[in-house]
């Protein structure tokens, strides 16, 4: 990953592309609003990738979690522009890698697509879905 960094600094976020990116791109927040964006933003833990040369945002990743037993991982994004370069999977390495300390039972993710990515990173798919109930939107 030469030439790239993540850090969890919110201060490095940039919100306006990370808001565009996912309600304009991401089949999973298209529409989403800022309102909703930036409470999202501020009650998650976040992760920024950026260009070291430029310093410019070129992912982002989100992590709603009680840092004790579960974390949700939840809008991975990668701008079209660097994909390619396993950007993608180093993200969700990282992720795990600040995690790890915690000790957590389970970190979870939900997606339509990019399966392989998170397979080489040690996700597998739910055997036994019939367990998980859900509230609201399907």
């Amino acid at each position: 990953m030469d030439g790239y960094e993540i850090s969890t600094d919110p201060s490095r976020l940039d919100g306006d592309r990370v808001h565009r990116w996912l309600s304009e791109d991401a089949y999973w927040a298209l529409g989403r609003s800022r309102e909703s964006h930036d409470r999202a933003v501020a009650s998650s833990l976040n992760f920024g990738l950026y260009d070291s040369a430029s310093g410019a945002q070129v992912g982002y990743a989100r992590i709603v979690t009680d840092l004790a037993t579960f974390a949700w991982l939840c809008d991975v994004y990668v701008d079209p522009g660097a994909r390619g370069k396993g950007l993608g999977g180093a993200l969700v390495e990282a992720v795990k890698a600040h995690l790890a300390p915690y000790g957590l039972r389970r970190i979870m993710l939900a997606t339509a697509d990019a399966h392989e990515v998170y397979a080489r990173a040690g996700f597998a798919p739910l055997e036994t879905v019939e367990k998980w109930m859900l509230f609201g939107e399907q």
